[in-house]
C-alpha cells in the first residue's frame, strides 16, 4: 500500500497510521462524500495459512460488532469489502492521541484526568456488555483521547457472552489479549465475561496513575504468571495522593477472581465519577494531532519543503470539490506549526487562510468563522498583513451572516 492508492474506485489513501503484523491502517479519503475515513486493512498473504481463516473470520468479527455497537465512544464503520488478497475495513477517522503516548508524554496522568478517561471507557463497556460482547484486549494502544471524548478501537478479538460463548473465534493453543493487561482467567485458557474487561480496565487505570502497568516481568509467559498468582500491587505505595477510595476500587478491579471484581461496568462508572471531575469542569486534554506521521512533527520541520505541491495539490482538490481532504491536506501542513512563532509567519498565514476558506467552501461556517477571526486577531496585534487581517474580517461576516448571525445590510 502507498499513499494516492484508489480503494473500491473511491477511497483514496494518505498516510499510514498503524501497522501490526497481519495488516495496516491508512488514513484516507472517501471521494463519493467527501470525508476522511481510516481504512483497515488484512494482509491475508502475511497471515500463517493455518491461521488464515481465522484471522479472516475474526476481522469480519471486527467489523460487524464495532458496527453494531451504537455508541460515541465506538468508531462508526462505514464498509467491509475486498482489495485484491486484502480485507478492509473503512472506518471514522478519529483526530486525537493514543493513551499509550499521553501516558509517555506525562508519565503519570492528573487523578481527575485518569479517572474521567476511565469513567468515558466504562461507558463504552457498559454498552458492549449490555449486547454480549466482550473486548478481551483493552489496552492504552487501543484507546484514543480525542476532544470528543475517549474512543475505543479494535474489537477485533470481541467475543460473545452467553450461549454464543461456544462460537467464540480463538486459535488453538493461542491466548488472545495483551499479556500486561489481560485478566487470570484470560491468561489460563478459560472462558472469559465482561470482569476481564474490568480487569483490563483496572491495569490501565494503574498505568494511568503511576506510570507503568501493575505487574513488571522479562517476557510474556512471567507477564502471565503475575497476573495468575502475584499478589495485587497497592496503587498508594506508588502513588501516595490517589484517594483511599480509587484505591479500593482499583483493588477491586484486580482481582484474582472474576466474582471479586464489581459486578458490571456500570457500577464502576458509578463508583469512578466522583474521582472524574476536573477543577475547571473540562474534559482532559489532548494533543491535537492525527496518529501516524504527522502527529510527530515538530515546529523545527516548519515550514514544508514541498509547498508548491502542497499548493497544487489543495487547489487541485478544491477544484473537484473535495473540499474536506484539501481541509485535511492544509491542516497536516499547519500542524507543526502550532503554539510556536511559525503560527503568524506569512507562510502560515497563507496557508490559514486557505484553511479557513476552504471550510466555509464546505460549509463548515463555524468552523471557518473561527479560523478568520483567530487569524484576524493574531494580525491586528502583530500589526502586520493588514490586508490579509480585513479580508479575514470581512470573510468571517460572510460566514456569520452564512449562520444566521448576522445580515447582508450589517456587513455592508
Amino acid at each position: 500500500m502507498q499513499a494516492r492508492d484508489r480503494i473500491a474506485d473511491r477511497y483514496e489513501l494518505t498516510y499510514p497510521i498503524g501497522r501490526g503484523g497481519m495488516g495496516q491502517v491508512w488514513a484516507g479519503y472517501d471521494e463519493r462524500l467527501d470525508r476522511p475515513v481510516a481504512v483497515k486493512f488484512l494482509r491475508q498473504m502475511e497471515v500463517p495459512e493455518d491461521e488464515r481463516d481465522v484471522a479472516v473470520k475474526r476481522f469480519r468479527r471486527e467489523a460487524r460488532v464495532t458496527a453494531r455497537l451504537d455508541h460515541p465512544g465506538v468508531p462508526t464503520i462505514h464498509d467491509l469489502g475486498e482489495h485484491g488478497d486484502d480485507l478492509y475495513i473503512v472506518m471514522q477517522l478519529v483526530q486525537g492521541t493514543r493513551l499509550a503516548d499521553l501516558i509517555a508524554e506525562q508519565e503519570r496522568l492528573p487523578v481527575a484526568q485518569a479517572a474521567l478517561i476511565a469513567v468515558q471507557v466504562c461507558s463504552v463497556l457498559d454498552a458492549a456488555h449490555a449486547a454480549s460482547l466482550v473486548h478481551r484486549d483493552l489496552k492504552p494502544q487501543n484507546l484514543i483521547v480525542a476532544t470528543a471524548g475517549v474512543k475505543v478501537l479494535d474489537f477485533g478479538v470481541a467475543a460473545l457472552v452467553g450461549p454464543a460463548e461456544a462460537s467464540r473465534l480463538t486459535a488453538t493453543g493461542r491466548t488472545l489479549g495483551t499479556p500486561a493487561y489481560i485478566a487470570p482467567e484470560q491468561a489460563s485458557g478459560e472462558p472469559v465475561g465482561p470482569g476481564a474487561d474490568l480487569y483490563s480496565l483496572g491495569c490501565i487505570l494503574f498505568e494511568m496513575l503511576t506510570g507503568k502497568p501493575p505487574y513488571q516481568a522479562r517476557n510474556a509467559l512471567q507477564m502471565l504468571q503475575c497476573h495468575l498468582s502475584s499478589p495485587v500491587p497497592v496503587v498508594t505505595d506508588h502513588r501516595p495522593d490517589v484517594p483511599d477510595d480509587l484505591a479500593h476500587l482499583l483493588l477491586c478491579l484486580l482481582a484474582k477472581k472474576p466474582d471479586d471484581r464489581p459486578a458490571s461496568a456500570a457500577d464502576v462508572l458509578r463508583l469512578l465519577r466522583p474521582f472524574a471531575a476536573e477543577p475547571d469542569g473540562s474534559r482532559p486534554t489532548r494533543s491535537d494531532a492525527t496518529p501516524g506521521p504527522a502527529a510527530t512533527s515538530t515546529a523545527a520541520q516548519w515550514p514544508p519543503r514541498n509547498l508548491s505541491e502542497l499548493h497544487a495539490r489543495v487547489r487541485e482538490l478544491a477544484e473537484h470539490e473535495r473540499f474536506v481532504q484539501s481541509a485535511e491536506v492544509l491542516e497536516q501542513a499547519l500542524r507543526p506549526a502550532r503554539n510556536s512563532e511559525h503560527w503568524i509567519g506569512e507562510q502560515a498565514v497563507a496557508l490559514r487562510f486557505d484553511l479557513a476558506n476552504v471550510r466555509m467552501l464546505a460549509g463548515d461556517y463555524r468552523i471557518a468563522e473561527r479560523g478568520f477571526d483567530s487569524l484576524a486577531r493574531d494580525l491586528a496585534r502583530l500589526g502586520n498583513c493588514q490586508g490579509v487581517a480585513e479580508q479575514s474580517r470581512r470573510q468571517a461576516d460572510v460566514c456569520r451572516v452564512a449562520l444566521g448571525a448576522m445580515t447582508d445590510a450589517e456587513v455592508l
